[in-house]
């Protein structure tokens, strides 16, 4: 652990560092780590793992939870319950971390990436719909691809940033086709969407517990789902698809993805303290929405009318020719005075990993990795460090 993720509570930061986003572990952590030491059960047994899938079914208003080792095993264990096989393509967002896109190569399936909305950053429903209209078409009882000639069979949307998707005319373009549809909630768990939680708002969702997000278990995914056989699956197929535990026979070829109660138990501390959380990220985004939004040349990106983040990161879109300097530039004045930010992520359909999957437009996701800036907004960062954040944004400006 680090010395910045190791500080008391609402303490500085150490050193005068500013990290961008990091753990907050100031509730029962500790206790219920040390019961997993005390009594033995540290590896994929235990009850803290059965108590974390039943906390996250509530937290995210599903009836099956199961948890895994990462958040990337939960989207390839997603893709295989739903039925996603080889040379089948998933239609997926193209801002975001590269994850998603892994998963779909993982199950020998091809990744479609949808450029995002400008207004929310997420995948765009117009080219979702453009996508399954105007370049798919009905062959033999399936949706094709009328350039690859391959089955359509799914969508992947990512709730980026802590700010779901437009989910109803996704959804709506899904069920018409009979196309099956996976959240990658990983990033905007404790928002929602008219009301209703993310991770409940399709067949499955996914999770990621990882250092950065808005609550961690050092490592660790989930999938959730209302569907029981499509949870019965997954549980089976992290377990070693295992069918005779005592002879151990296998009919399938699974995977050792099955979370630790080590892990499990810190999770279930963290989400004790979710809507804590929440509330505090919330505020944060409030903070430099309120001292920055005026700023020629920045702004800092809300919610939409029907929706509730997280603000899971807090994002500056920098103007270049108004601030006086380029995203990249802020960048490294702010990195000069210890304060760590980082631009969004390349967009999927830029990276060499991944060159020659087909897309629906791309140059919103481009704009926007060209021009944000995410600033430090971990849970336990204080008020005194976000005003020197604010503080060097507002010097870091030459406007013309």
């Amino acid at each position: 652990m680090s010395a910045a993720e190791n500080r008391a509570p609402g303490a500085p930061a150490p050193g005068g560092f500013i990290p961008l986003s990091v753990p907050e572990i100031c509730g029962n952590e500790w206790a219920y780590v040390k019961e997993c030491l005390d009594t033995g059960w540290v590896s994929s047994v235990g009850s803290y793992v059965e108590r974390f899938e039943a906390d996250m079914a509530r937290a995210t208003g599903t009836r099956f939870a199961v948890a895994t080792v990462n958040g990337t095993a939960a989207l390839h264990v997603a893709l295989l319950v739903a039925g996603v096989e080889p040379d089948d393509e998933v239609l997926v967002s193209a801002l975001t971390f590269i994850a998603p896109a892994n998963a779909i190569r993982y199950v020998g399936a091809w990744p479609v990436f949808i450029d995002a909305d400008p207004a929310t950053a997420q995948m765009d429903p117009a080219l979702v719909a453009e996508f399954l209209e105007r370049r798919c078409t009905w062959s033999g009882g399936r949706l094709v691809n009328r350039e690859t000639g391959r089955r359509v069979k799914a969508l992947l949307p990512v709730h980026v940033l802590g700010h779901p998707v437009d989910m109803d005319p996704v959804l709506a373009l899904a069920r018409a086709r009979g196309l099956n549809v996976i959240e990658d909630a990983t990033e905007s768990l404790g928002a929602t969407y008219k009301g209703r939680r993310v991770g409940q708002l399709a067949d499955v969702a996914c999770f990621s517990f990882n250092g950065n997000k808005i609550i961690t278990t050092g490592g660790g995914g989930m999938l959730v789902t209302d569907d029981e056989a499509l949870a019965r699956k997954a549980r089976y197929l992290t377990t070693q698809a295992k069918d005779d535990a005592v002879e151990f026979i296998h009919n399938e070829i699974g995977y050792n993805y099955r979370l630790t109660n080590v892990l499990a138990a810190i999770g279930v501390a963290q989400l004790e303290r979710l809507d804590a959380y929440v509330e505090r990220k919330r505020r944060i985004a409030a903070r430099y929405a309120e001292a920055l939004g005026a700023l020629p040349g920045l702004s800092l990106p809300g919610e939409a009318s029907w929706a509730r983040a997280t603000f899971w990161m807090s994002v500056a879109r920098i103007d270049a020719r108004t601030f006086g300097v380029d995203s990249r530039a802020l960048l490294r004045a702010l990195e000069a005075r210890r304060i760590q930010t980082r631009p969004l992520w390349q967009p999927i359909h830029m990276s060499p990993a991944h060159a020659g999957s087909p897309r629906a437009g791309g140059s919103v996701a481009e704009e926007l990795n060209r021009d944000c800036l995410t600033l430090p907004c971990s849970v336990g960062l204080t008020d005194v460090d976000q005003e020197r954040v604010i503080e060097a944004v507002r010097d870091s400006s030459r406007r013309p």
